[in-house]
């Protein structure tokens, strides 16, 4: 009975720390200079970025606009059916936006965060650039950090505080919520939960 309590407790113990990790990492800003700000896809419909997406482009664009970066680096594949890839649908977003295209890198790849942080960490290591500022909603910060490390970036967070996922603090425990059981299952199995219409990958 001791042995059960006692793992209880511990598992208490790492989940609560788990989550308090989360809604630490998610209330900093870790903006800098860096080669790349990437933005992390979420859905798009048949091109148009989805509020949640969008909200990520446009904190993209401020900091590439306050000059930390020379570029901006949009990820995510496709879904069957789909016409277009959230890279692809981001670098739409942004262009019409006044981004040039030149500034704008698409790494059409991944459904969902892990996979789509490896491509991006394959095409720095061919472009020749190390750091990075990753966008995406806070709660998501810590998880999509650690994955971009694990790949060999030199990753930090600039999370956006506009949007759907950050408007009450009921979508907020959510997603708390669900980012620390994510981020345990990653780094116990060092693979990703597959989300297809969380745009939290």
């Amino acid at each position: 009975m001791r042995a059960v309590v006692g793992a209880v407790l511990i598992a208490m113990l790492v989940v609560g720390g788990t989550a308090f990790r989360v809604w630490q990492v998610a209330r900093v800003d870790e903006r800098r200079p860096v080669d790349a700000v990437v933005v992390l896809g979420a859905a798009q419909y048949d091109g148009d970025p989805s509020s949640i997406f969008a909200a990520r482009l446009r904190h993209a664009q401020a900091l590439y606009e306050q000059g930390l970066a020379p570029r901006i680096v949009t990820t995510g594949g496709n879904r069957a059916g789909d016409s277009f890839t959230e890279a692809e649908a981001g670098r739409r977003y942004l262009l019409s936006r006044g981004v040039p295209a030149s500034a704008i890198v698409t790494v059409p790849v991944g459904s969902d965060t892990l996979t789509s942080v490896q491509a991006v960490a394959d095409r720095a290591r061919r472009d020749g650039w190390t750091t990075a500022l990753l966008v995406s909603d806070p709660w998501h910060s810590l998880r999509s950090r650690q994955m971009a490390r694990d790949a060999g970036l030199a990753a930090w967070t600039s999370p956006t505080r506009t949007g759907p996922v950050v408007q009450t603090r009921e979508t907020q425990l959510r997603y708390i919520v669900r980012e620390t059981g994510a981020l345990l299952f990653y780094l116990l199995t060092h693979a990703s939960v597959d989300t297809e219409t969380s745009g939290l990958g």
